[in-house]
């Protein structure tokens, strides 16, 4: 009798007779039986370790690029009955009037290496849920006991959306910038206190003290940085091959040795007053001198966008510029101020008429061949005439950068930290899409030479035919003739400042031009909740641990006890395996034997202590 015992990690125990065993199993058979067994436990095998391992790599590709498919497909209406989902508000309040913001986000997953999933909030017609109302809350300065009630419509409209039993936890910041900015700090004070005071008793939201403020226009560029690297799913770090990675000295980091993570994108927004820059600086820098670094510590901007301030994956260190005057409008006004001026000194030096009659009107080079336009000054006018002539338009625009000598300075002799132009990203919003897309249809990647190209034919085409293609609408739907008009002065002063005012050089290839990203307008507030509730997974992230220690233990014995499995199933595999190769080999010596004591001998009898013959 045969007896096969295994003992680790349990116990099996097999007592088989070889009389026991069916002679119709010749060795063809057995061979394929043990073939049959072999190739199930590979199948098997296979399976856990292939089929399981692949499930899961599948699962964590399918998080990872999850946001990614989220920004440009989630435009469902969001689910008010789904309990896990958290909501926040934030009202822009400008110059020109106030807009409020519904954001809402899942649970936190509880990885403290992750941020929270914030998207806005959409209605049962899927359209996002964003009032705005008229005119700007800096209207109020005189009056400030009325900036509660002038606000209220707004707050109204956002309780509606927002489930009731989700008031109390719901977060509402008002946050006013350039309106408010040029208010007297007693004004801006006497505004806020009406806020505070009235808000809280007539809306449950979670609001305090800090919760409205008048931001600097610093901290409404980094939520812009902020908010467009997230819709990009830059904050994420993962480590896939095919994401551009730059090398980045941690600020405040103890540890000085340098971190490898996704590239963030630069932005650059010029509006019709001013124009902005902001990008991540990845690298440690150093100044020319030390009136340089102190300036600089108005335009670098360190934060923590993790809810760990011990951990710095999330530690970022931005430059955050602003330009009054550069934008595309008021930069046109600055030059047709000076326009006027060198032509009023120049007609009284040389005793001439230039531009006083549509006679005799002031060449412009900045205006399309042939256009006309006025300019009023203190109830004189001036008559210009446009040349078209893009090169020139580009010169006589060239002192309006304000450039400096000094190293490292941008626009205005400002400071500007070196960027890394091989490795590098910028998206252009407003003015800079505007120029490239409106007229000369060529928005998105931004390339210097075919730009240039475009914009001379452009100026050089005559006036009558430039308003002969708009009749048949040959430009962009909003394109009126106000673009058409100044299109050649803004396309030469979009480049100047890109290109004489930032720095950057002719060849330069990863500029986007663009309007929204993922089909939507990203706006400063998105990366303000997302910056203001940074700290809000903690609450989720204790729970979890809080509930998860012992659950955490069951898994972790999950994934051992699965393998343990395996390795025991391997086990009784080879006992079964090596028990039939015994028997086939006990069988066979019975048949060259014939006669059966022989095996009792192989067992270690004797013939005398047989029971009987057989």
């Amino acid at each position: 009798r045969l007896s096969i015992s295994c003992l680790l990690p349990a116990s099996w125990h097999f007592s088989l007779s070889p009389v026991g065993c069916p002679r119709v199993l010749n060795t063809t058979l057995r061979q394929l039986l043990v073939v049959g067994v072999l190739a199930a436990a590979v199948s098997l095998l296979y399976y856990s370790v292939v089929v399981i391992r692949n499930k899961y790599g599948r699962a964590y590709r399918d998080k990872r690029f999850h946001r990614y498919l989220a920004r440009v497909t989630d435009t469902e209406a969001t689910d008010t009955n789904n309990p896990n989902l958290n909501y926040g508000i934030v009202v822009d309040c400008g110059s020109s009037g106030s807009r409020i913001f519904v954001y809402c986000w899942p649970r936190h997953n509880g990885n403290p290496h992750d941020l929270l999933d914030i998207k806005q909030m959409r209605d049962k017609d899927r359209k996002p849920v964003v009032m705005k109302i008229k005119p700007g809350i800096s209207e109020f300065a005189s009056s400030p006991e009325k900036v509660s009630d002038y606000i209220s419509p707004l707050l109204s409209f956002a309780a509606e959306h927002v489930p009731r039993a989700k008031h109390k936890e719901t977060p509402l910041y008002i946050l006013c910038t350039a309106g408010m900015r040029i208010l007297p700090e007693s004004q801006q004070k006497a505004i806020l206190e009406d806020l505070l005071t009235d808000i809280p008793v007539h809306f449950d939201f979670l609001f305090s003290d800090s919760h409205a403020e008048v931001i600097s226009g610093k901290q409404e560029g980094v939520y812009a940085w902020i908010g467009i690297n997230f819709v990009l799913g830059r904050f994420e770090h993962t480590d896939d091959e095919d994401e551009a990675v730059v090398e980045v000295h941690v600020p405040g980091s103890e540890n000085k040795e340098s971190i490898f993570r996704k590239r963030t994108v630069g932005i650059l927004d010029m509006g019709g007053v001013s124009t902005q820059i902001a990008y991540e600086v990845p690298k440690t820098v150093s100044f020319a001198s030390s009136q340089q670094e102190e300036v600089a510590k108005n335009l670098l901007a360190e934060f923590n966008l993790g809810c760990d301030a011990h951990q710095t994956e999330h530690v970022y260190r931005v430059y955050v510029a602003t330009f009054l005057g550069f934008g595309g409008n008021a930069a046109r006004q600055r030059y047709e101020e000076s326009l006027f001026a060198s032509a009023l000194l120049r007609n009284r030096l040389l005793g001439k008429q230039v531009g006083v009659t549509s006679d005799s009107p002031y060449l412009d080079p900045c205006l399309p061949l042939d256009a006309q336009d006025e300019i009023k000054q203190n109830g004189q006018k001036m008559y210009l005439r446009g040349t078209g002539d893009f090169n020139l338009c580009r010169e006589v625009i060239q002192p309006f950068m304000n450039k400096t000598n000094e190293t490292q300075t941008s626009l205005n002799g400002v400071y500007q930290p070196a960027v890394h132009f091989q490795n590098s990203e910028f998206y252009g919003f407003s003015e800079f899409y505007y120029c490239t897309e409106d007229v000369l249809r060529m928005g998105g990647d931004y390339d210097a030479a075919k730009f240039i190209k475009a914009a001379k034919d452009y100026c050089a085409t005559k006036w009558s035919i430039l308003r002969e293609r708009f009749d048949r609408g040959l430009y962009a739907l909003h394109a009126d003739l106000h673009r058409l008009k100044y299109q050649c002065f803004k396309s030469a002063w979009m480049y100047e400042v890109f290109h004489s005012g930032f720095s950057f050089p002719v060849s330069y290839s990863n500029l986007k031009t663009a309007l929204q990203v993922y089909d939507k307008e990203v706006q400063w507030t998105l990366g303000a909740i997302l910056y203001r509730t940074r700290f809000l997974p903690l609450r989720d992230i204790q729970q979890e641990n809080f509930r998860g220690s012992h659950s955490h233990w069951r898994s972790f014995s999950f994934v051992y006890n699965h393998y343990l499995f395996f390795v025991c199933f391997l086990i009784v595999l080879l006992s079964i395996l090596l028990y039939l190769l015994r028997l086939r080999r006990i069988h066979r010596r019975m048949l060259r034997s014939g006669s059966s004591p022989s095996l009792w001998m192989e067992e270690g009898l004797t013939p005398q202590k047989i029971p009987g013959a057989l």
